[in-house]
Order: C-alpha cells, then structure tokens, then sequence
C-alpha cells in the first residue's frame, strides 16, 4: 500500500494479544490466541482498516509489565501468521528493541514506540536500519499520577504542564532527535501526542483540540483516543460502551490535522473516518 499523507485519514486497527486491556478486547490465551488473532486481523481488514497495530503488553494506567520473552512469544507468532493472511501493513506496538527487530523479521513494516525511543536505547538503530517508519509517541506516564475507579477504569490526576502543547511538543522533538542523529530518515517518522498518557481528563480534550499545532512540525500525526479513560470520565460510560465518545474524538481530530486514528472498533470508525474525510479533505468526491 501506498501511503499519500494528506489525501485521507487512515485506519490503524488494534490487535491486544494481551489478556489485560483496558478496553476489554485482549486476545491471550495458552492455547487460540494466534488463530483469534488472524481472525480479527481479517475482519479488521474487511472493515476498513489500513494498518493493523499487534501489541504484546498492556500500556492501561496501572497494568503490569511483562519481560522481553513472553512479549516476544505473544506478539512473534500472531504477526508471522497475520502477515501470511492479510497484504495491509502490520505495525508492532512495543518499546522494546528485540521486539521490534523480531517482528519486522515476520512481516511488520511499522514500529510503534509508547515511550517515544526513550525506553530502549537500541531501539532507533533497528528502526535507522530497517528504514521502516515509526510511531514516535509523547509519554509522560507515573505510577504516582494514577487513579483508579472501578467501573470506568484508571486515569492520571494532577499532572502538570507548565504549558501543555509546547511541552508536549518539545518532548517530541527531543525524541526525533535521537531518530534523526541516529540515522532515521525524516519521512519515516509518524509523530503521536499520546493521548491518555500522563494525561489529565481536561488536557486530553485540550490536546485534541489544539491538534493542529503539531502539524506545524512537518510530520504526519497519529491520534489515539479510542475508548480512553478521558471518554469515559466524560460520558460516565466504561470502555465497551464508548464508541461515540471515540466517533467525536477521531471527528475532531481529522478535522485539526490527523492523518492516522489508531482505534479498536474498526467497522464504525472507518466510517466515520470516510464521512469526516468527506467533508474536510473532500476526498472521494462522488459529483
């Protein structure tokens, strides 16, 4: 597929291969987890989706890490056998540099990093060598920023930012800096302002109205916020009933500048990403 940033929105379609999502949809298990996995890869595919995103841990507020081999033996086997079924991109979600290595060597073309190349050193020469592009998130996640409720799931409380989109986009720059010294070629990064973490309820809507001061930094942008807390703190629903909050929130984005949505309910965002390009880009015009 080739990718024309500007032309339309596109579609990352949300793989967990984890037994712990937040949003209820992890697909582990000893025994089915790769054949659940194609599946939903397939169906994804038939919905809309562009790109499809597998990713081994959790990164819900409050989950529990897991070490570099049970990543690998969730994530490896689903690209490998997803790659053999589906001809979209697969990106793996992970900050781990032998991770994103394993990957790319089944058949995922994307790395997608939470921690923005910070976490793992290693990581920004696998992605200088493979000349894959990568998903550089802003992240400012702390275990002590953390709330929990019951029904509507964790969210961070008290963060603060002396001021939240030049911080945000600082940050950002710091990381493609390490890309750029490192040998990333510009036009293989994405950027992220990483919706829901290290995020307040109020600058999670601040952030995706202000979306298009980002696009001043001159790459395209991915915006996450499908079936996040700050939804859900809003709405008062939990994480399966969240589609329209989502539905608004990938509206409004396109509308400030996203050029990818990275979501979990693929039929019903893929339409809303057609409808809202429709109006906005006046992509598909039928007269």
């Amino acid at each position: 597929m080739t990718i024309e940033w500007g032309q339309r929105t596109y579609v990352m379609g949300i793989i967990n291969v984890t037994p712990d999502s937040f949003s209820g949809d992890g697909l582990w298990s000893d025994r089915s987890w790769v054949d659940m996995s194609v599946a939903q890869a397939e169906r994804f595919v038939e919905e809309g989706a562009d790109i499809l995103d597998v990713g081994g841990e959790s990164t819900r507020p409050g989950s529990t890490p897991v070490g570099l081999e049970m990543e690998l033996a969730r994530v490896i086997p689903a690209i490998e056998a997803i790659n053999k079924r589906v001809t979209v991109p697969l990106s793996v979600d992970t900050y781990r540099a032998a991770v994103a290595q394993a990957a790319l060597n089944v058949g995922a073309g994307w790395i997608n990093d939470v921690w923005g190349l910070r976490m793992d050193a290693k990581m920004v020469d696998v992605v200088a060598r493979s000349g894959c592009f990568v998903i550089i998130m802003h992240n400012r996640s702390k275990p002590k920023d953390l709330a929990q409720e019951a029904r509507l799931g964790g969210r961070y409380v008290g963060v603060k930012y002396a001021d939240l989109i030049n911080d945000i986009r600082q940050e950002l720059q710091y990381s493609i800096g390490l890309a750029l010294k490192s040998g990333v070629d510009p036009s293989q990064i994405i950027i992220d302002p990483g919706i829901g973490f290290g995020k307040t309820t109020a600058q999670n809507v601040q952030l995706i109205d202000e979306l298009d001061k980002f696009t001043e930094m001159g790459f395209p942008i991915l915006l996450g916020p499908s079936r996040k807390s700050f939804i859900g703190y809003t709405l008062d629903l939990p994480p399966e009933e969240r589609v329209e909050g989502t539905a608004a929130a990938v509206a409004i984005g396109i509308d400030r500048g996203a050029d990818i949505v990275r979501v979990h309910d693929v039929k019903e965002i893929s339409r809303v990403v057609r409808m809202t390009d429709r109006i906005v880009r006046q992509a598909n015009l039928l007269d």
